[in-house]
């Protein structure tokens, strides 16, 4: 993991590999931003029009580097692009800083130290500076062979991350700086290991294997830990979880993390769907459908990484995360359309297509999060190829059975840079899912796919209880080239959402 730390010293002095700089877009040409006027007043004054005959613009996420000036300690300077100038009476978007550390860092592999000189206005621009930086130096070579690799030269990839990120104009014997880097080093380390799960191959990442790291983190962090293994689920009459994983060789799991906190007020439930790798079951996914069927456990990452960094925290607050963990396979054993399940909440789920299977381990989750009744519980999941359909592949959907609590989510994951958009649960729709034979179906009409989704969850949340729904199918995964702090791959969506849902509510400022 790249270290963070903070300096008050100068960018010419300062001894480090490479030095980083904002440039934004201006009116007439590039503008270096605040955070460099050692460096610009190292090139004269004409850095902008340097950048400019380099074809630098300051458009967002835009990389130019260039020699550092006579003088300087580094040798390298890297101009990151910060997108549109902002007023004068505004500083820079929070988001926009995140991206650009983000892009700086995952440019300066191979790098051992980079100090970063972007505009910092107080400790929270410090802190999404930081955050970007360790989010944008992520990489994942666990299954890469280098014999330069394995004598610790360099990454398995040939380039090692980013070791170091200085930011520049932080205190660092400021408490709120201090604060604000310990918070962005906690929730960055865990969202990349939310990432490094999905990114994780099937065949190494089963159930047990997600239970047993889940139980490994949780008595380091001193959370704690229950997992209902295929005997403890078939007592307790989960039959959503079973019957997904029963055509698996690979037994499914439930797993019940508990953070809590002695001055604890109110209590947070995250469920997330954990499908270690969906085939689509019986209901076979055709060709093409299948090579990232890794990341259908999208959403047990983020709530446990989440979770985890609720502990590291120290929030008061108390959060129980749930992690339905299956395997979704097609055997003699699995279940077929036309099964009848019977879930843990007692209501019985005509199975019409075992390809919608996420929402049946979701079900059985969601009931048992209900029993403790939560001020409020929010899951997570890859569900449907319908909400990428609606939204595209970087925005999540919303959904709640309270429309301000609906509206709460949706600005707390604009507040963190998580792309969101809240979705309606229209009532005319839950009469396709009506079944002869069962008290509801795991199927209904086809057009609005994600809404009929959502639907079918909330009948498994507990009356009274406060919910939403993040369907993250679109952004979970990364399947073009990496932009901003955002790599190839895994990207730990919903991590910061809830996170900062967790800290809101420690707060009191959660409804």
């Amino acid at each position: 993991m790249t270290a963070l730390t903070l300096s008050t010293a100068a960018a010419p002095g300062l001894r480090a590999d490479a030095i980083v700089i904002g440039v934004a877009k201006g009116a007439k040409g590039p503008v270096v931003a605040p955070g460099a006027e050692a460096v610009d007043q190292a090139y004269d004054g004409r850095l902008a029009g340097v950048l400019e005959t380099l074809g630098a613009s300051g458009a967002e996420g835009e990389v130019t580097k260039l020699p550092a000036p006579s003088g300087f300690k580094a040798p390298l300077v890297v101009a990151v692009g910060l997108g549109a100038e902002p007023r004068k009476d505004a500083g820079y978007d929070a988001e926009a800083l995140r991206k650009a550390a983000g892009a700086a860092a995952r440019a300066l592999a191979g790098v051992k130290k980079a100090a970063f000189a972007l505009p910092v206005a107080d400790a929270a621009d410090a802190g999404v500076i930081g955050e970007g930086a360790l989010l944008g130096a992520y990489s994942f070579d666990a299954y890469k062979d280098d014999a330069a690799a394995k004598n610790g030269s360099r990454a398995k990839n040939g380039k090692a991350p980013l070791a170091e990120a200085v930011l520049l104009g932080g205190k660092p014997r400021d408490k709120a700086y201090k604060a604000a880097v310990e918070r962005a080093a906690a929730v960055a380390e865990e969202l990349n290991r939310a990432r490094d799960l999905v990114n994780t191959p099937p065949n190494d990442l089963n159930p047990e294997a997600f239970a047993a790291i889940a139980q490994a983190a949780a008595k380091e962090h001193g959370i704690k830990v229950q997992v209902l293994d295929e005997k403890a689920l078939a007592k307790g009459g989960y039959g959503g979880i079973l019957g997904v994983g029963s055509g698996s060789a690979s037994a499914p799991r439930l797993v019940k993390l508990s953070y809590t906190h002695s001055k604890a007020k109110k209590h947070l439930a995250f469920v997330g769907k954990g499908i270690t790798y969906d085939s689509g079951g019986i209901s076979l996914k055709p060709a093409g459908h299948n090579e990232t069927m890794k990341c259908d456990m999208s959403g047990a990452a983020a709530v446990f990484a989440a979770v985890v960094a609720a502990a590291r925290l120290g929030l008061e607050v108390d959060v129980t995360g749930w992690l339905a963990l299956a395997e979704n396979m097609p055997s003699g054993s699995a279940v077929r359309p036309g099964d009848v399940l019977r879930m843990y909440s007692g209501k019985t789920v005509e199975v019409l297509n075992t390809d919608a299977e996420g929402r049946l381990v979701l079900a059985d989750a969601l009931w048992a999060a209900s029993q403790e009744k939560p001020d409020a519980i929010v899951d997570v999941a890859t569900l449907t190829g319908a909400m990428v359909l609606a939204l595209g592949n970087r925005t999540f959907g919303i959904m709640a059975n309270d429309d301000a609590f609906r509206t709460a989510v949706y600005e707390v994951a604009q507040e963190v840079g998580e792309d969101a958009w809240p979705m309606p649960l229209p009532e005319h729709l839950r009469k396709g899912m009506d079944s002869p034979t069962a008290d509801i179906a795991n199927m209904g009409e086809r057009m609005g796919g994600g809404l009929v989704a959502g639907l079918f969850l909330r009948e498994f949340v507990g009356e009274g209880i406060t919910w939403a729904h993040l369907d993250i199918a679109g952004p979970a995964f990364n399947e073009g080239g990496p932009f901003g702090y955002t790599p190839k791959g895994g990207t730990g969506s919903g991590v910061r959402t809830l996170v900062r849902l967790a800290e809101l509510a420690a707060a009191g400022d959660l409804g």
